[in-house]
């Protein structure tokens, strides 16, 4: 894996990282915080959509995964009009995770760039996944 992906992945942790602790700093409200949290959360989880647009139109497979490529952002945008839902934050974080289970099984690269891509995408997903459970720890 390159190293500016290793480290644009680790740089896009920061915000997962940084809303809770903001809150727990007193620099922003819990619903600032929150807020911020959903709206990073919603885009980045797009993006991985673009991944499989991207993937289904370079191999020219328009099936199923070019509808699905669109799933990550069409569930992005419900989580923002409901941002006001802690449940909202349970989703995302099932969605991070649904989205690399379906990488590891869809995406066409050669072997050896699979393997470190879900290897980088299992541990930042990870993190995702703690930093979301500690905003629902932090609301709730």
């Amino acid at each position: 894996m390159p190293y500016s992906a290793v480290f644009l992945g680790i740089a896009g942790l920061i915000p997962f990282v940084a809303m809770p602790l903001a809150y727990q700093l007193n620099l922003f409200s819990i619903t600032q915080s929150a807020v911020y949290f959903v709206q990073y959360s919603a885009v980045l989880l797009s993006f991985f959509g673009g991944i499989h647009w991207w993937d289904a139109i370079s191999n020219q497979r328009y099936d199923k995964q070019m509808l699905i490529a669109m799933l990550p952002t069409i569930i992005g945008w419900l989580c923002l009009v409901f941002s006001h839902d802690v449940k909202v934050f349970g989703v995302l974080s099932l969605s991070y995770v649904a989205v690399l289970i379906y990488d590891k099984f869809t995406l066409s690269l050669p072997k050896e760039q699979v393997v470190s891509y879900i290897s980088l995408r299992m541990a930042l997903t990870s993190v995702v996944v703690i930093c979301h459970a500690w905003m629902i720890y932090l609301l709730v």
